[in-house]
């Protein structure tokens, strides 16, 4: 839908000793809240940014579809099964939304695809672990997807129009899975002692990897000063983090589960919960590769992607025939109904 015509929008070379005047007017514009749209101009660096930014939500959104999909098929009931198929199909619609406002960027999705598949590209962190019992499912839904919202609800205020609005059908859906993620765990934690148990095991799992989700601290960020000024973000990856637990404590409270942080406690001078030390050392080892399930991750979308080929294939050679078909006609193959 966004791509149609726009490769060389917003690229094109200024007239010497207006590049200043122009980069002025391009902050000033982003300054007053008014939408970047892909034919005007922008910096070189805003649309790197914003590439790199959105293609690792995209790929994060395709990633994120593994770890729930394998538990598709195992799911308690009909009806957990039918709700899980719908999100993860939400996941891959997310994807191809982000990859359809990543290419009004003047790049291309096979591109994007390549670097994804070749390692070259990160996607979140978090789907580098394993879901081992059903309460992972839940303890996605409530902590991952719950980092996803408080992530990406303020991106609907993105300055780049494309992914703004991408974001907010997005957000829509994913308040969804949150949900069911929660309903999921407090089914547990009101059922029997040994599904208490599993729902507190999920929880001492993934509290600290969801944690991690937001990036590093706002010291070690390379990018979030920047991407702030630009408004592509309007919160730092700390003040996201704190957001997040600040809501997510008093959800596991009511659940009966318990943090697993002896360290955390309520800071009635901040009026903010403190915790412990995060373990950077983790989070930089998944990036690098060497989380649980990194090379079973990218296999997968390899192999996904090379099963698929006869498809993508199949599909172009119907789409030059037809392009051949309309030449040779004049173009009345439009006017017939034929696609």
């Amino acid at each position: 839908m966004y791509t149609q015509a726009l490769d060389t929008h917003g690229k094109e070379p200024l007239p010497a000793g207006e590049g200043g005047a122009v980069a002025q007017r391009f902050q000033a514009r982003v300054d007053a809240d008014e939408k970047i749209e892909p034919k005007d101009w922008m910096p070189d660096a805003y649309r790197q940014t914003l590439i790199r930014q959105i293609s690792q939500h995209a790929h994060s959104e395709i990633v994120g579809m593994l770890p729930e999909g394998n538990w598709i098929t195992r799911a308690p009931t009909l009806r957990r099964k039918a709700v899980l198929i719908a999100k993860v199909q939400d996941e891959g619609g997310h994807g191809m939304y982000l990859y359809s406002a990543a290419e009004t960027l003047g790049v291309a999705r096979a591109e994007l695809f390549e670097q994804l598949l070749s390692g070259a590209a990160k996607y979140s962190s978090i789907f580098n672990y394993p879901t081992l019992t059903w309460a992972d499912i839940g303890a996605i839904g409530w902590l991952v997807d719950g980092a996803a919202i408080m992530n990406q609800i303020p991106i609907c205020r993105c300055s780049y129009g494309p992914y703004a609005r991408a974001m907010v059908r997005i957000c829509k859906e994913e308040s969804f899975h949150q949900r069911q993620g929660f309903e999921i765990m407090l089914t547990l934690a009101r059922g029997s002692a040994a599904q208490r148990a599993m729902a507190q095991d999920a929880l001492n799992r993934w509290w600290w990897p969801s944690i991690m989700m937001f990036g590093p601290s706002d010291a070690d960020s390379k990018h979030t000063a920047q991407s702030m000024r630009w408004k592509i973000k309007r919160f730092s990856n700390d003040e996201l983090r704190q957001k997040f637990i600040d809501i997510t404590v008093p959800q596991a409270f009511f659940l009966g589960l318990a943090i697993p942080d002896r360290e955390l406690h309520w800071n009635e001078s901040t009026q903010h919960y403190d915790i412990g030390a995060i373990d950077w050392a983790e989070f930089h080892a998944v990036l690098k590769g060497n989380g649980p399930c990194n090379r079973e991750r990218l296999e997968a979308r390899r192999g996904a992607y090379e099963s698929g080929r006869w498809v993508r294939e199949a599909a172009a050679a119907h789409a030059a025939k037809e392009r051949a078909r309309t030449a040779s006609t004049g173009g009345s193959t439009a006017q017939t109904g034929r696609t």
